[in-house]
């Protein structure tokens, strides 16, 4: 017997409800090295960005001002916000779709939540900062926690290895206050990986549906699509196309992309396909 969905979470005053589709998370980054080479710094440009993600059919606009490439020089908290805080003013001002920005540092997470954030993006899941799941626990907002492998051992199993991740994340988050069912789940497609695993990662995606979380999955142009693909960045939409829709045969609950319009029908015909109801 399938399990029941997670509850519904409520994200900027818009309700979630998993189970019956899937939602789309555009990505704006506003960084000069981001990882899929599409990184724009002005604020402007970041408002009309998100404006035509949202008017293309994204239901959360994620934003962030740290590239996540491997190997990355890191920002102190001041560079970071430096470089967000004009953006995400701008995109706020733009557009009433819900914004989760991407960070792993309290001091930046508090000031974006003061400028309208409204919930937290975090790719090393509430554990690179103690600060951060006391932020959530007194804003009362939600979080996406990831699972991330890098500079961790792998114990010989993919999906065993991102559960007990998880539920290290899960497990910060509730000693600190955090609500029970304000935290939505990233295996971390791309994150500490070979590319082998990425791919069983997809596969085997519905195994972490005992978790009891909503499933959120970054595939948007990874590395290991372009050495499917043979392709650059900017030349990987086909291949995300196929790794989102089987994602959400999967049983993903958001997709976080780069190419909004594309993806969003993308996944209209996948939750037809898949989904019970979803069909028109």
């Amino acid at each position: 017997m399938p399990a029941a969905p997670p509850r519904p979470i409520e994200i900027g005053g818009r309700r979630f409800e998993w189970g019956t589709r899937t939602y789309v998370m555009g990505i704006v980054n506003v960084t000069p090295d981001s990882l899929s080479g599409d990184g724009v710094l002005d604020a402007a440009r970041a408002a009309d960005q998100a404006a035509r993600m949202v008017a293309e059919g994204a239901d959360l606009i994620d934003v962030g001002s740290e590239s996540t490439r491997p190997g990355h020089a890191p920002l102190s908290v001041a560079d970071e916000w430096a470089r967000l805080e004009a953006p995400l003013r701008a995109i706020r001002a733009a557009v009433d779709t819900p914004i989760t920005v991407d960070t792993s540092k309290a001091g930046v997470a508090e000031r974006a939540f003061d400028a309208g954030a409204d919930a937290l993006n975090d790719v090393r899941g509430l554990l690179g900062d103690a600060d951060l799941a006391p932020l959530l626990a007194r804003h009362g907002l939600p979080a996406v926690v990831m699972h991330n492998q890098r500079d961790r051992a792998f114990g010989g199993d993919v999906i065993a290895d991102i559960r007990a991740g998880l539920r290290e994340s899960i497990e910060v988050a509730e000693r600190a206050g955090v609500v029970a069912g304000q935290l939505i789940v990233d295996p971390g497609f791309g994150f500490g990986w070979e590319p082998a695993q990425n791919l069983e990662m997809v596969r085997r995606l519905g195994e972490l549906r005992d978790l009891g979380r909503p499933l959120l999955v970054g595939v948007s142009r990874k590395s290991t699509l372009g050495l499917v693909l043979d392709k650059p960045e900017d030349e990987r939409a086909w291949g995300t196309a196929a790794a989102v829709a089987l994602s959400v045969q999967a049983g993903a609950d958001i997709v976080r992309v780069h190419d909004v319009a594309e993806m969003v029908d993308v996944v209209k015909v996948a939750d037809a396909i898949s989904r019970p109801g979803a069909a028109p």
